[in-house]
C-alpha cells in the first residue's frame, strides 16, 4: 500500500460523492493514499458528448494523499499523477476534476494550490 506521494504537484479539496449520487457505497477511502483516474472539468465541447466523463480522452491516473488522517466526506488532499506531463497543461488554482472509479463519477476536486518543485518534497 502506497503510504505518501514522493512529488505531489497540486492540493486539492475533494468531495466524495454519497452512495445515492452514484458515490462510493464504503464511503470516503480509508487507505492514506486513493490512486483512480480523472479528467479535468474545462468546458470543452467533449464535456457535453454521450458516455462523459469516463469517455473524456484526457483522462489520467491520479494519486490522491489524504492530508488529515481520518477520512471525511470533503478533504485536503495532496494530488500526484502517474503521468504528470499529461496533467500539468491542466493544473491551475480553481481548476477542477472529476474523480471516476472505472466510469462513474465518485467524487470531485478543486485545485487549491499549484506546487512548486521546492514545495513538492
Amino acid at each position: 500500500m502506497l503510504e505518501n506521494i514522493e512529488n505531489p504537484l497540486a492540493l486539492a479539496t475533494v468531495t466524495w460523492l454519497p452512495p445515492e449520487q452514484g458515490g462510493r457505497r464504503s464511503g470516503p477511502p480509508s487507505a492514506p493514499v486513493y490512486a483512480s483516474t480523472t479528467t479535468f472539468r474545462t468546458g470543452d465541447a467533449v464535456e457535453s458528448e454521450p458516455g462523459w466523463p469516463a469517455t473524456d480522452p484526457r483522462t489520467v491516473s491520479v494519486l490522491l494523499q489524504r492530508i488529515d488522517p481520518t477520512p471525511q466526506t470533503t478533504e485536503l488532499v495532496k494530488v500526484g499523477f502517474l503521468a504528470p506531463e499529461l496533467a500539468r497543461p491542466y493544473l491551475h488554482e480553481g481548476a477542477e476534476l472529476v474523480i471516476l472509479e472505472g466510469p462513474k463519477q465518485v467524487a470531485h476536486a478543486v485545485i487549491t494550490e499549484v506546487l512548486t518543485e521546492d514545495e513538492q518534497a
